[in-house]
């Protein structure tokens, strides 16, 4: 069974909106055993919208579209799915009741036409009701075809394909199992990763795919299986793994289906009831915001330091300045001062410090664009090295993110 995504919206076109609703429904569709066939993203225009249907439907088994029902002019994708559909616009009461209580409750206005309007839905549709916004989702079938029809407000449609549209997909069609394993590995490159592991991949039964997703200093690796033998994938695919695993210990942290890096460093740290902090340079709390971005960060992370400037690792972790004169602000020996300052100022077990010169031009220092200098400071010891990670601004910075937490979830995977 395929499902095509179709979004609608100028911002989209211009790059003033990233898309994430079509990566969201794609996951979602995928775990129940649904293949995306393709994602397209058009204009709000009635005759792009209608060709875009209309070949959607000679593509897949399922539609799903989000953006234009909103309440103003330049929103037509309700009045054009009732065209395409040789349908008229009904009210319904249950939709107009709930926009009545989101605005009593929340706007505390009066409503106006445009918002009453809202209501309005093409009378063969489904109604899916939207608790968080005023725009319902809309389900609709023809030729044994599903059509789904969402906000794209995020937040909404998430809701809605999570509570209403994958549990009645899953009701009404028998769907293949699908398991996904995606392996994480830190320190090995693409090319000798492949070429260590080429003889367990081409033993690979056929109905097991993999493929190789890197970036800046990780590689992922996704095992996907498709079947309706849950029973024999699950079993295969541990058989494959306990091959795989042993290949590649030295840079293996996990899965993940678990959650990225930084998850998994901060489960292992709260489970051990230990602590962090950063004190950060050239990466400008970019450390400290992956791990802040979870939720549960509090029970490990004490807070940090964004030391970028030179003064502000003399005047606010105190660093000696003669430190900084003999070795140079880019160095292993600044790096591991950072660090322990860190663990001190926020009273941690566990401290990130990084101090580099990410370019495009010098900074306080002679080092070359692309040195970075990263320590770890643990209860026992701190430790630092300097690496080159090329002369791309942005990607020196995710690449010295990545390579920080590997360092780290190295030292705290020894207990």
């Amino acid at each position: 069974m395929q499902a095509e995504i179709i979004t609608i919206g100028d911002e989209i076109l211009i790059g003033q909106v990233v898309d994430t609703n079509s990566t969201f429904i794609a996951k979602a569709l995928n775990k129940i055993g649904i293949s995306v066939y393709q994602i397209t993203s058009i204009q709000d225009d009635k005759a792009h919208i209608l060709k875009a249907i209309e070949e959607a439907q000679n593509n897949a088994d399922i539609v799903i579209i989000t953006g234009g029902l909103g309440p103003t002019k330049d929103d037509i994708t309700k009045t054009t799915i009732a065209e395409y559909f040789d349908d008229v616009l009904v009210q319904d009461d249950a939709v107009l009741n709930n926009i009545q209580s989101l605005w009593k409750k929340y706007i505390k206005q009066n409503l106006s036409q445009v918002n009453i309007d809202q209501a309005l839905v093409p009378s063969k549709a489904t109604v899916l009701m939207n608790h968080y916004g005023s725009a319902p989702g809309m389900w609709l079938e023809n030729n044994n075809k599903v059509f789904v029809s969402l906000p794209g407000v995020p937040f909404e449609m998430r809701a809605l394909i999570t509570d209403a549209v994958i549990p009645k997909l899953q009701s009404q069609f028998e769907l293949p199992f699908i398991l996904h394993k995606t392996l994480l590995v830190y320190g090995i490159g693409e090319s000798n990763l492949a070429q260590r592991i080429e003889k367990w991949e081409d033993s690979l039964p056929s109905f097991i795919k993999l493929a190789y997703l890197p970036s800046l200093g990780k590689v992922r690796l996704r095992l996907s299986a498709k079947g309706r033998d849950r029973q024999a994938i699950v079993l295969e695919m541990d058989k494959q793994l306990n091959l795989l695993l042993p290949q590649i210990k030295d840079g293996f942290v996990g899965f993940d289906e678990e959650g990225a890096l930084e998850v998994l460093i901060g489960k292992q740290l709260t489970a051990m009831g230990k602590t962090l902090a950063t004190a950060e340079s050239c990466t400008g709390g970019k450390i400290a915001e992956s791990i802040t971005s979870n939720s549960g960060a509090s029970a490990f992370f004490k807070g940090s330091v964004v030391s970028y400037a030179t003064s502000a690792k003399i005047d606010v972790l105190q660093i000696d300045n003669a430190l900084i004169n003999k070795y140079s602000v880019v160095s292993v020996q600044v790096a591991e001062e950072m660090a322990k300052k860190a663990q001190k100022l926020f009273n941690t077990d566990y401290a990130i410090a990084t101090t580099g010169n990410a370019g495009p031009t010098k900074g306080d220092a002679d080092a070359e664009v692309g040195t970075v200098c990263i320590a770890i400071a643990t209860p026992t010891e701190v430790y630092a090295q300097m690496f080159q990670l090329g002369n791309h601004r942005v990607k020196v910075i995710n690449k010295a993110v990545n390579k920080a937490f590997e360092m780290l979830q190295k030292e705290i995977f020894k207990n």
